[in-house]
């Protein structure tokens, strides 16, 4: 990503992911002037493939997006590393501040930085992220099926969690770790469906050949366990849009941060939409891409709204002021009669 950044875009998309990409394709092929800004750290990196993507499924990350880009710059589009520190309004649009100093012009933007998992504080855990230590079924169930697998308790997700792993697993136990044991109703349903309950901090992982062998609580016991399901809090990448008045609010779901937006991907600020993860913490690639893809028409809609605005303006310009003149010499006119 070597090419050079002009002064100015039709639309800057801010994270190349799937949704960014995307958003970058539908905008290039509708002939809009399209900079995708990659800062190069996606989420899904330490995962050996993309699941649950049609035609895709198992494609490593990295190849899945180097193909995005390919077929970005096949339309004109451009896709440039760098990282975004700040963005500010200004009489065109926006104006985009990147490490270093450079700046870069829109008229609009779409924002796709994705999020951040803040991972429980746990011996050996994030090591271990995105291959055997997991979070989402749909992305990496499949995988790990029929394993001895722990679900880590840890925020509002983590019964849901493992009572969709139990579907891929017949040996669940649930860590309750720093939370309260399930009670209630939550109890009766992971007691029916055989999900032990374990009580206790988890304060390490068990490491045996490149794998997990088992989960340590803070008395010094052991769980054997083949994988571990955490419920990490999901931040979205989003503190450079402060300059705006754009900052992330608490998801609904209780599971962390996003950037609020209507169905299209329009935010309150006006001429900023977003996409992906940064606004749906749990969307899939293929959700993402979606979004994306989505959020790049509203935007291209947006700008031929605006400039058949501009045109109209312009066309009626002239036979307002030929209308003007008209007037002007009719007054004149019947001042010289004396009327």
């Amino acid at each position: 990503m070597t090419e050079q950044l002009r002064d100015r875009y039709d639309v800057v998309v801010i994270g190349g992911g799937a949704a960014g990409l995307n958003g970058a394709l539908m905008l290039a092929r509708s002939r809009r002037s399209v900079v995708v800004l990659d800062a190069g750290s996606p989420r899904n990196a330490p995962a050996e493939g993309v699941h649950g993507l049609l035609a895709r499924d198992g494609m490593p990350p990295a190849e899945l997006l180097e193909r995005g880009r390919v077929e970005v710059r096949r339309y004109g589009g451009q896709v440039v590393a760098g990282t975004v520190t700040g963005a500010a309004r200004d009489a065109g649009g926006f104006t985009v501040a990147l490490e270093g100093g450079r700046t870069v012009r829109a008229r609009r933007l779409l924002v796709t930085t994705g999020l951040v998992d803040e991972l429980p504080d746990v011996q050996g855990l994030r090591e271990r992220w995105g291959r055997d230590v997991v979070h989402c079924p749909y992305c990496h169930g499949w995988e790990v099926r029929d394993q001895a697998i722990g679900i880590l308790a840890g925020g509002p997700m983590s019964m849901h969690q493992a009572l969709l792993f139990r579907q891929l697993s017949a040996d669940v136990v649930f860590f309750a770790h720093t939370a309260p044991p399930p009670s209630g109703e939550e109890a009766e349903q992971l007691a029916a469906r055989g999900v032990r309950v374990v009580e206790g901090k988890v304060v390490a992982l068990e490491i045996a050949g490149d794998r997990i062998a088992g989960v340590r609580l803070a008395d010094g016991s052991v769980v054997a366990r083949d994988a571990l399901a955490v419920a990490p809090r999901m931040v979205a990448r989003a503190d450079f849009l402060a300059g705006l008045g754009l900052r992330p609010a608490e998801h609904p779901s209780g599971a962390g941060e996003h950037v609020p937006s209507d169905a299209t991907g329009r935010t309150d600020v006006p001429g900023v939409w977003v996409a992906g993860n940064v606004t749906d913490l749990t969307a899939q690639v293929g959700a993402a891409a979606a979004a994306g893809a989505a959020a790049g028409a509203q935007i291209n809609a947006d700008l031929v709204a605006e400039e058949a605005r501009q045109a109209v303006e312009a066309r009626r310009a002239p036979f307002s002021a030929e209308s003007e003149a008209r007037v002007c010499e009719a007054v004149l006119g019947d001042r010289r009669h004396g009327l």
